[in-house]
């Protein structure tokens, strides 16, 4: 999450916004906000449910979910996804800016 909010001004002069979730309670949610300092919101207690409803992979060992992230277009549609089955396969917050920078430019060349 620190990755993402060093690289939210950059997102949002492409007009993205951001928004993160947690399995995690939200006494510890708010913690890790103030130790990052996040300026975006973070959901937290993602439940099972929550993990299966966007087809996230649940680990239930430990119960958490593992990470899913997705670039939604002003519609509404996802237009790009990430699911891992471990801690390995985040999206970093530079591909995102780069994806999002051929999109807006295919839209503004009808490419």
């Amino acid at each position: 999450m620190a990755g993402l909010q060093s690289k939210l001004k950059e997102l949002e002069a492409l007009g993205a916004s951001a928004i993160a979730a947690s399995v995690d309670p939200e006494a510890e949610t708010r913690e890790l906000i103030a130790k990052l300092s996040l300026t975006f919101p973070v959901a937290w207690g993602v439940t099972r449910q929550i993990a299966d409803a966007i087809g996230a992979w649940w680990e239930p060992s430990r119960n958490i979910v593992q990470p899913a992230e997705f670039i939604v277009g002003q519609n509404g549609r996802v237009i790009s996804s990430t699911y891992s089955s471990g801690p390995i396969g985040r999206m970093e917050p530079a591909d995102m800016i780069s994806l999002l920078q051929v999109y807006e430019k295919r839209r503004q060349t009808g490419a």
